[in-house]
């Protein structure tokens, strides 16, 4: 069962209020980062941009004796930093056009953290919160109760009917937070955010092409926002209304089989290994699908990234994978692995009978309930 990624209560502090910093001379402002530390020490404080550019900013400050700090730094764009408290406790921020105030322990990772001055923290923040208040409700919880023991009967039906109905809440309360962000200013902070693995970026893919285009405007000569463009790019290449990649690989038999010559169905093309875990356990959901649907125009086009012939064989028999298989047995250097982005497995699209892709990743009962839908609006 998909369990929720909290967000770290330290991750990033993004600010943009109506303190901005008139540009200097040289171009670019200053923005003021000032604290206290409740265990000061007398090492120096040591900054450290987070970039993988060559000209990345180093700056440093010391404590003063009653634990206060404070220390202006020029910025020619939005950056994220770390402070590095004497080695003993690291927090890393966003450095916008803001003043920003700090406040540590200074003396253990796991200390207390507090921004103050920062939109983006609080956004952050309030996006922790509804996760946290999601993995709390009531409903949420006795799901997983039920799950953990149905798992433990090996009652894989109740199972399957328990993922689902764990998955229709974490939808629910997902698509709520994604809403509310749309609304949010594009920086930095808002970026961090959809970068991580918190979202499905697939389910909103939408709103990061929005936001990958709004900050490219915004922010053109910003190494982190081309990076976050560029994922976006890669995410465009298997969207929900594209037309998915040509798939050119041998079967078993060394037979080259098209994805396009299934075309005129609705395939599943699963993506999947003999070494993989998650994708033997999920098997038996596309089994039962096939069994139930294949008479009506449903297809699976399976493409293992396994190394072995052997492996790969062996794993489709085991399973009782009556489908259409191919492979070229290069793991993820596969050909149709580079060509759908794949970066981890289990990983699906299906694909409608112009090879359009209209579902990704339809776990458990997902799979059989879209197909459903399908076929019931095709009648």
């Amino acid at each position: 069962m998909k369990r929720i990624i909290y967000l770290s209560v330290i991750l990033f502090a993004a600010g943009c209020s109506n303190k901005e910093k008139q540009n200097t001379a040289g171009g670019g402002w200053d923005v003021t980062v000032s604290g206290t530390v409740k265990f000061p020490n007398e090492a120096q404080v040591s900054i450290q941009e987070l970039t993988p550019a060559d000209n990345a900013k180093k700056d440093s400050l010391t404590v003063s004796s009653d634990g206060t700090y404070s220390r202006t730094i020029h910025l020619t764009e939005p950056g994220y930093f770390r402070f590095n408290f004497f080695n003993l406790q690291m927090v890393d921020v966003v450095l916008d056009k803001s003043n920003i105030e700090l406040n540590v322990d200074g003396n253990d990772q796991a200390g207390a953290v507090e921004v103050k001055g920062s939109p983006d923290y609080d956004l952050i923040r309030s996006v922790q919160e509804k996760l946290q208040s999601f993995q709390m409700d009531p409903a949420v919880r006795e799901i997983e109760s039920q799950f953990q023991l149905a798992v433990q009967r090996n009652e894989q039906d109740l199972v399957t009917v328990l993922q689902g109905q764990y998955m229709d809440l974490h939808y629910l309360a997902y698509d709520s937070i994604i809403a509310g962000l749309e609304s949010k200013p594009v920086n930095l902070g808002l970026i961090n955010l959809l970068q991580g693995s918190t979202f499905e970026k697939d389910r909103y893919y939408p709103m990061y092409k929005k936001v990958a285009e709004t900050a490219i405007a915004q922010m053109p000569t910003s190494i982190h926002v081309k990076q976050f463009s560029e994922m976006v790019q890669k995410m465009s290449i298997t969207a929900i209304g594209v037309k998915a990649p040509e798939i050119e690989m041998p079967d078993p038999n060394g037979t080259v089989i098209k994805l396009s010559s299934l075309q005129g169905k609705y395939v599943l093309i699963d993506f999947w290994a003999k070494w993989c875990g998650p994708c033997r356990k999920e098997n038996p959901n596309v089994v039962k699908a096939y069994k139930k649907f294949k008479g009506n125009g449903f297809e699976v086009f399976g493409v293992s990234l396994d190394r072995s012939k052997e492996d790969w064989v062996q794993a489709i028999q085991q399973d009782g994978l009556a489908w259409t298989h191919v492979s070229d047995l290069k793991y993820f250097e596969s050909q149709a692995a580079i060509d759908y982005n794949i970066n981890s497995i289990p990983f699906s699209v299906l694909v409608d009978p112009n090879g359009v892709i209209i579902a990704k990743n339809l776990r458990g009962s997902a799979l059989e309930k879209k197909l459903n839908e399908v076929f019931r609006k095709k009648s």
